[in-house]
Parts: structure tokens; C-alpha cells; sequence
């Protein structure tokens, strides 16, 4: 029988932890994560419609602010040396789908960076449209790691 995988950031005595990276070499790492707000049509025919400098793009500024600001958010993350971060919306019928990507060449991956993106994202088009749509959810989810 495989023993189940031990938390990383809790120690033998169940204290948290930063993990040592330091033995590990610098690799290229990208993370891709996707969020989707979900509406009423009305909402996102209403958001879709607005004019430059809108809703959507303010989400994908608040995304790339956040995925650089994320290990001052998740206390055990470490600052890493963002190469490129990626936000991109689309409008669908009765959502938004986010897409946020982050690179780095570090010695730890940038999914939490990838994953802050997208629920920052999200949260900034929950919070410009709350006022017409009581009703709106959001999830977020990793959907590509890569090392190397």
C-alpha cells in the first residue's frame, strides 16, 4: 500500500511551515487556471455590452495585480520572478470565463499565482455587477502545470 502524501507546508510536529526550496534547481514553470462567474443572461449581455474601459478589462488588470501580489496573500507562498502573466475574459450566455496564466523561471511552481489571478478576476466581476445580480457564483480551478 502507497502512503498517502504528507502536507508540505506542516513539519513532523504539525507546525506550518515555508518549504526549502533552496536544493532545487531553476526550471521554467507555467500555471494555467480558470475561473467562471456565473449570471443571469441579462448580466452578462449587460457587462458584454459596456464600452472600452469597462468591467471586463478592469478584471484583467485586478487579475495581473494580484497573481504579482500573491505570496504577500497566501502567507507561505514564496515572492517569485514573474516573467508573464495572461488574463483573458469571455463573455458567454449567463457567464464569464476567466483564463490566467502565470510563467517563471523559479525553483518552485506559480500555480498559486495563476489561481490568485483568476479568482481576483472573478471577484472584481462579482463586484461590478452584485448591484443587478443577487444570484451570481463564481469557481475557480488549476487546469495545467507545467515543469521544465
Amino acid at each position: 500500500m502507497t502512503p498517502e502524501p504528507e502536507l508540505s507546508h506542516v513539519d513532523d510536529a504539525g507546525a506550518v511551515q515555508m518549504v526549502d526550496v533552496g536544493g532545487k534547481p531553476a526550471q521554467r514553470r507555467r500555471a494555467v487556471a480558470r475561473a467562471v462567474v456565473r449570471m443571469s443572461p441579462s448580466t452578462a449581455a449587460r457587462l458584454e455590452a459596456l464600452p472600452k474601459g469597462d468591467a471586463l478589462t478592469t478584471a484583467q488588470l485586478a487579475g495581473i495585480m494580484a497573481a504579482k501580489r500573491t505570496a504577500e496573500l497566501i502567507p507561505l507562498c514564496h515572492p517569485l520572478p514573474l516573467t508573464h502573466i495572461g488574463v483573458s475574459l469571455a463573455v458567454g450566455d449567463g457567464q464569464v470565463e476567466i483564463s490566467a496564466s502565470a510563467e517563471t523561471t523559479a525553483q518552485t511552481g506559480v500555480e498559486m499565482e495563476a489561481l490568485t489571478a483568476a479568482s481576483v478576476a472573478a471577484l472584481t466581476i462579482y463586484d461590478m455587477a452584485k448591484a443587478i445580480d443577487k444570484q451570481m457564483s463564481f469557481s475557480v480551478e488549476l487546469v495545467e502545470k507545467v515543469k521544465g
